[in-house]
């Protein structure tokens, strides 16, 4: 079960609560405005109340939407500052300039008009001594800190793609040997059906259908997940017999691992090569961050499809740090997913750690496999 947080709850969303409420204090609460100017820099004179208030609260709607529209906070700060000296919007529109703009000749343009309304009044009115280091801490470093945000957020995506596009080369590594398989008994099926009769020609024009239907899946699959034209090695590729080996060799690193297997579970190609990668994978990372704690593999079925849940509970003593990058979770993932299956990770009480997988099965490839 994936347990999911109400929107408002994500820690996102709180963020932006506070963001917003800095946003709009400032029209509401005049001690929050700049009082160098009085007021407003322009005019050197308080704004009405009713143009303040409504200034902040169009400026904190805006810090919702400043992932997707960024221009409309920024044109919001510029106007609180510059009718109310009301500052705490600027940094707050400078970060998501950073952040959130595509395009570095407009971050660059924007943050020197910024910098131009918060510096020239000071500037004219108290001189550099006042209006540099104000000008850098409320324009500059916010935005400074919004390109590394987005910086660090380009290679996070980047890695994730290229975690994902290697597992879907993987799979269609995998898939030319299953299909290969698939294509093989139909031909056999039809040599068979050339010199049956009667009640038995009608079985196995029956078998050649079912198999036909799972190699057009198993093709479907293939066409979405295929990334080059390259050679891909035949080989058979490991499944759920093979679980047994997988957990010795584990075991033989120092692992606790008990392993639970549905007696005669047989299982469609590509869900079964799913659920050994996944078991490989979590036995990988038990390895890397609980090596001395007891693990439970366990895989079933039900007339819906196949389940898998790997558990281990909470280490004695700390594993070396693993280096960052592998995203092996992540690879796993889109392999379940792209088998119409679910996969979901959580911390469990004890301190442990929890792998669920879920793929359902369609009734003609069980009929098949079994």
């Amino acid at each position: 079960m994936v347990i999911r947080r109400a929107p408002w709850l994500r820690p996102g969303r709180a963020v932006d609560g506070v963001l917003a409420t800095a946003c709009v204090l400032p029209g509401v609460w005049q001690d929050l405005q700049s009082g160098l100017f009085n007021g407003s820099p322009i005019v050197n004179r308080p704004a009405p109340l009713g143009i303040t208030v409504t200034l902040g609260l169009a400026t904190g709607v805006a810090v919702f939407d400043r992932r997707s529209r960024p221009l409309l906070l920024y044109a919001g700060a510029v106007a609180c500052w510059l009718v109310a000296g009301a500052w705490p919007a600027v940094p707050v529109a400078q970060y998501a300039v950073g952040a959130y703009l595509r395009s570095l000749r407009l971050r660059v343009v924007l943050t020197v008009a910024m910098v131009a309304a918060v510096s020239m009044p000071m500037w004219l009115a108290y001189g550099a001594d006042a209006s540099l280091p104000i000008s850098l801490a409320m324009c500059i470093l916010p935005t400074l800190a919004g390109l590394f945000l987005a910086s660090r957020r380009a290679q996070e995506q980047l890695l994730v793609d290229q975690a994902r596009a290697e597992e879907r080369a993987q799979i269609a590594r995998d898939m030319h040997d299953v299909v290969t398989h698939r294509v093989s008994l139909m031909v056999l099926h039809a040599t068979a059906l050339a010199s049956a009769e009667g009640r038995g020609a009608v079985e196995v024009a029956g078998q050649i259908q079912i198999i036909g239907r799972a190699a057009l899946e198993e093709l479907r699959t293939l066409v979405g997940v295929l990334r080059d034209g390259g050679d891909a090695p035949l080989r058979p590729q490991p499944g759920v017999a093979d679980l047994a080996e997988l957990v010795d060799a584990s075991r033989a690193l120092g692992l606790t691992v008990e392993l639970s297997v549905e007696d005669g579970l047989r299982a469609p190609a590509l869900v079964e090569q799913a659920v050994y990668r996944v078991v490989q994978e979590a036995l990988t990372n038990v390895h890397r961050h609980a090596r001395t704690a007891r693990t439970t593999v366990v895989v079933a079925s039900d007339d819906d499809g196949v389940t898998l849940a790997v558990r281990n509970g909470a280490s004695a003593v700390a594993a070396t740090a693993a280096p960052r990058g592998g995203h092996g979770l992540l690879g796993i993932s889109e392999r379940v997913r792209l088998v119409g299956g679910t996969l979901s990770t959580r911390r469990q009480p004890d301190g442990g750690f929890e792998v669920l997988v879920r793929i359902p099965v369609a009734r003609e490839a069980w009929e098949m496999e079994r």
